[in-house]
C-alpha cells in the first residue's frame, strides 16, 4: 500500500533537502494540520514528505497534536527527472473542461503543462486574468501531483497565443521534442505513429501532446504547428472531448514509451 504524501513547504527546517535518515523534523501549517486533523495520523504511521522537484523523505510520525506532527526521517529518495518529459498543451476551454484535462493528465503523470488560448478558445485569459488562470492551474496540478503521491509537481508555463505556441513547438522541436496534435482529420492514428518512431521515442527530449478547444484546432493554427514541426494524430474511432483527449493521449504515450511498465517504488 502506498504512503500518504505531504508537501515539504511547512516542515520546519531551513530546507529539506538538507535532511537525512536519523532527523528530525516538525511537520506545521496546512499540510500539518491536515496530516493530523483530516488524515487522522498516528504516532508511529509512516508517511512521505516531497519537496515537488524529486526528493522524496520517508518518515515516522513520533508525535501528533492538533497544529502538525513530529517526525523521524527514516529514509531519503532523489527520483529522477522521467525522460522523455511529457508535456500537455491544453487549449482553454469552457465548463472547467481544461481544468478537468489537467488534473486527469497531472495523476498520469505529465511534466509540464502549456495553456493555450486558441482561435476557437470561449474562454479568454488577458491581463491579470493570465495570471489568476496559471496560479489556478499550477494549485490544481499541486494537488493531483500530491493525490497521485508524486515526488514532482508539474510546472504550468505562461499562458500562449496560437502564434506563440507555433514558436514554442519550433523551439520544442530543436531541442530534440516531438510534438503531436491531436486531431480528429488527422490521417495517421496516434498509436500507429509511436510505432512507427520505436526506440526514437525513448531518445526524445520529450513529447509534446495539443489540445485544442471544443471548437477544434483551426486550418490556419493546423498549418502553422505543422509547419513547426508538430504532427497531427488521431486518437482513435470517436471524437474526444477536450477534457478527455488529453489524458487519453498522455496514457497512449506513457505506455509506449515503457513509464507504465515500470514498478512504482514507493509501495505495492
Amino acid at each position: 500500500m502506498t504512503l500518504p504524501v505531504f508537501l515539504a513547504d511547512d516542515l520546519l527546517v531551513p530546507s529539506a533537502a538538507a535532511l537525512r535518515p536519523g532527523d528530525a523534523a516538525r511537520l506545521e501549517g496546512a499540510e500539518g494540520r491536515h496530516a493530523a486533523l483530516a488524515r487522522r495520523l498516528a504516532v508511529g504511521e509512516l508517511l512521505d514528505v516531497v519537496d515537488g522537484a524529486g526528493l522524496r523523505l520517508t518518515c515516522e510520525a513520533t508525535a501528533v497534536s492538533s497544529a502538525g506532527a513530529e517526525l523521524l526521517v527514516r529514509a531519503r529518495r532523489e527520483e529522477p527527472e522521467p525522460r522523455p518529459a511529457l508535456v500537455l498543451v491544453q487549449a482553454l476551454a469552457k465548463g472547467g473542461r481544461d481544468e478537468q484535462a489537467v488534473e486527469t493528465a497531472t495523476e498520469i503523470g505529465v511534466d509540464r503543462v502549456v495553456p493555450w488560448q486558441a482561435n476557437r478558445s470561449v474562454v479568454r485569459w488577458q491581463g491579470a486574468k493570465a495570471q489568476r488562470g496559471r496560479a489556478k492551474w499550477q494549485a490544481l496540478v499541486r494537488a493531483a501531483a500530491k493525490q497521485s503521491r508524486r515526488a514532482r509537481i508539474p510546472e504550468v508555463l505562461p499562458v500562449l497565443d496560437s502564434r506563440g505556441l507555433a514558436a514554442w513547438v519550433r523551439g520544442f522541436a530543436d531541442e530534440g521534442g516531438r510534438c503531436l496534435v491531436c486531431h480528429e482529420e488527422a490521417v495517421r492514428a496516434l498509436t500507429a505513429h509511436l510505432e512507427e518512431l520505436g526506440a526514437d521515442l525513448g531518445r526524445a527530449a520529450g513529447i509534446a501532446m495539443i489540445v485544442g478547444p471544443e471548437g477544434g484546432v483551426d486550418a490556419a493554427e493546423l498549418e502553422a504547428l505543422r509547419a513547426a514541426g508538430a504532427v497531427p494524430v488521431l486518437l482513435g474511432p470517436h471524437v474526444l472531448r477536450s477534457a478527455s483527449a488529453g489524458p487519453a493521449a498522455a496514457v497512449l504515450v506513457s505506455a509506449a514509451t515503457g513509464r507504465w511498465s515500470r514498478a512504482r517504488e514507493n509501495g505495492a
